[in-house]
């Protein structure tokens, strides 16, 4: 297996590389794979590398269309003991961007990252 093979990248674009860094590594279970300059970081979690690149890196270049869109993407990240997790989170005091939603699927919260990005915590129905 290469490199390439081995995770699937998602490039968020952050205001503050070291608050991304922190904010992944310390709530979320994120290792560090590089910090090698300033505007850039990954950290990885499983086969995911996330990719955070701030305002001065080459990832954070408008597209040439001008447009710096944004929507509703999100990481999606299974997690075991949904309850605790959550309740450690608001008690860390990080910003959520939804309640808690109740689905057959199962059950989903928003939580935003320190640049605004959405991070979506799920626990499968059993």
């Amino acid at each position: 297996m290469n490199a390439s093979d081995q995770y699937a990248s998602v490039r968020y674009l952050v205001d503050d590389v070291d608050a991304a860094v922190e904010f992944y590594t310390t709530h979320l279970g994120f290792e560090l794979l590089s910090h090698p300059a300033p505007p850039f970081a990954d950290v990885v979690r499983g086969p995911l590398r996330l990719l955070l690149s701030g305002t001065a890196s080459s990832g954070a270049r408008a597209t040439p269309d001008g447009s710096m869109s944004a929507g509703r993407n999100r990481i999606h990240l299974v997690v075991d003991d949904f309850d605790a997790l959550v309740a450690r989170l608001r008690e860390a005091g990080l910003p959520f961007a939804s309640d808690v939603v109740s689905g057959p699927g199962g059950r989903q919260v928003l939580l935003t990252d320190p640049a605004g990005n959405l991070v979506e915590l799920f626990e499968p129905a059993t």
